[in-house]
C-alpha cells in the first residue's frame, strides 16, 4: 500500500502533517509493501488558493491513500476518481498516522468533510 502525506517539511516518518493539501510544501510517500519512504516537493505550493494542482505534483506516484490536515472538495473528488481514499490526520506525525491507519482509526473524508479546519469558509 502506498500512503501519501501532505507535510510541512520532509523529515521522513517524523514529518508533521500540513494543514491543507493544496498548499503543502511537500509530500511524504510511505510504501508499506517495499518498506520505503520517499518525498516530493510541491512545486505548486505557493500558487493562488484553489488554483494549485498538487495532484499533478504527485503524478508519478499512484497512491492508495492520502492523509491530510485539510482538503477542498474538488481535490477529494479528483483523488477519489483516481481510486485514492482520503483521510483526515488524527495525529501530528506521519508515523503516528500510519499507526492509526493500520488500526482503521482515521476518518475517511467525503465531500461533506472538506475544509472543516477553515470553518467551511475556505472559498472552494
Amino acid at each position: 500500500m502506498k500512503v501519501g502525506f501532505a507535510v510541512q517539511f520532509n523529515e521522513g516518518l517524523q514529518s508533521t502533517v500540513y494543514g491543507h493539501f493544496g498548499s503543502a510544501p511537500a509530500f511524504v510517500i510511505v510504501d508499506t509493501e517495499l518498506n520505503q519512504i520517499s518525498a516530493v516537493d510541491n512545486s505548486n505550493a505557493h500558487r493562488e488558493h484553489g488554483v494549485c494542482n498538487p495532484i499533478a505534483t504527485l503524478g508519478g506516484n499512484s497512491l492508495d491513500a492520502l492523509v491530510v490536515g485539510g482538503i477542498g472538495p474538488g481535490a477529494i473528488m479528483k483523488l477519489n476518481a483516481m481510486g485514492v481514499k482520503v483521510y483526515r490526520a488524527g495525529a501530528p506525525t506521519v508515523s503516528e498516522n500510519m499507526a492509526l491507519l493500520g488500526e482503521n482509526s482515521l476518518q475517511e473524508l467525503s465531500m461533506d468533510d472538506s475544509c472543516k479546519e477553515h470553518g467551511g469558509q475556505c472559498g472552494h
